[in-house]
């Protein structure tokens, strides 16, 4: 019983990361094709990214007042697959726009819902949550391998077709899952969020979490139209990008052990550190194939670490009947409005690839005043661990 809502539960993440899988490397390549320029692709990606300022909030606001994250997981799986429909007929700027925009905020309402209802099936243990969220790095993997080639061999507009494909398998996963019985109540008294988001303690975390997003800009928005500009193409350009969510693999499933060993807070400024090395050594030794395979792994530990801390740190910090709102406006404002400076501000200075390498430069330098923040929290530790 408990192994089928751990496949269940596997299947939704390996679905929900092949959709990142996908955009978060061929976006910029399917909308460049189309002809639009740097600024007006870190225009649509921030927009897009910026959905997460708002469509968390939203669908937490209706999972809290009802109890059940399921109806909203499937709601936000419909509706994103229909939007996506739409760019098959539509390709003006405004219209890619407004469609991936849209598709992204129903997107957003399916991680929040979905960690919580994972978190509540598995009574919060590290270790097997470990375990499933690595099928979410096997998705991400797998569509941006494939993607990579099918893309190089057919053309950018391939892209739309393996969009759909994905979106489907993502909305048939989440028929497959089960409302926990436990959480299916109403929750009638919540309590105030107010007083723990406005701590020493999480201002410190958010503001940390928000420079490492901004960090990760050129990464998410223009990473594959940098290695094109360096020569690497097709099936080389899915295997880096895989490359980074393979070492992920390994962090989760030692995940039980780093958080028996190390405070939360050593993990989140060594992850931090970790990314400063990578978009340095990205800037500075792109045409040496040797040191971005080590700089991808690095991945493992700039992503995959301060992923699984954040969400330890999340629901050390909040109450039981906040955690839709917590993991909300941590999304928002980290994931949101740090994604989208980060993905803006990337296109701006762009120059449709001249100005690729100071991208990076800078990424270093955001994600180092991000770990310096984070150097001031207080040392956070599980108070169990599975």
């Amino acid at each position: 019983m408990f192994s089928s809502l751990l496949a269940r539960l596997s299947t939704n993440y390996f679905w929900y990361f092949a959709v990142i899988g996908l955009m978060s490397p061929f976006l910029a390549v399917f909308l460049d094709n189309r002809g639009l320029s740097s600024l007006e692709i870190g225009e649509i990606i921030a927009v897009v990214t910026a959905t997460k300022v708002i469509g968390p909030t939203l669908w937490a606001m209706l999972s809290d007042r009802t109890g059940k994250q399921l109806p909203i997981i499937r709601l936000g799986a419909g509706l994103s697959l229909l939007s996506f429909v739409f760019l098959f007929w539509f390709d003006s700027y405004w219209f890619m726009l407004t469609f991936l925009a849209l598709f992204s905020l129903f997107w957003t309402a399916i991680l929040p819902q979905l960690e919580v209802m994972t978190l509540t099936s598995i009574r919060r243990s590290p270790k097997i949550y470990a375990r499933i969220r690595l099928w979410g790095s096997l998705g991400f993997i797998v569509a941006a391998v494939i993607a990579s080639e099918l893309i190089a061999r057919f053309g950018a507009e391939s892209y739309l077709l393996i969009g759909l494909l994905i979106s489907l398998g993502l909305a048939a996963s989440t028929m497959i899952l089960k409302q926990p019985r436990h959480q299916a109540s109403k929750l009638g008294n919540q309590g105030s969020i107010f007083g723990k988001v406005f701590t020493y303690r999480f201002v410190l975390f958010f503001l940390a979490g928000v420079m490492l997003q901004v960090s990760f800009g050129p990464y998410y928005g223009f990473f594959a139209l940098y290695l094109d500009d360096y020569g690497y193409q097709g099936y080389t350009v899915g295997l880096l990008v895989g490359l980074g969510s393979f070492a992920e693999i390994g962090v989760f499933l030692i995940a039980g052990r780093l958080f028996r060993r190390f405070s939360i807070k050593q993990l989140l400024v060594f992850s931090m550190l970790s990314a400063v090395l990578r978009w340095s050594l990205t800037a500075a030794y792109t045409d040496l194939p040797s040191v971005l395979v080590f700089s991808q792994l690095l991945h493992a530990f700039s992503f995959g670490i301060y992923h699984s801390a954040s969400i330890q740190f999340l629901h050390l910090h909040f109450a039981a009947d906040q955690q839709n709102r917590g993991q909300a406006i941590y999304i928002a404002g980290v994931y949101g409005v740090g994604g989208a400076l980060g993905v803006y501000a990337t296109g701006a200075i762009w120059f449709d690839g001249a100005g690729g390498q100071n991208a990076f430069y800078l990424a270093a330098v955001a994600a180092l005043i991000g770990a310096i923040l984070a150097l001031f929290l207080p040392s956070i530790h599980r108070k169990t661990v599975a």
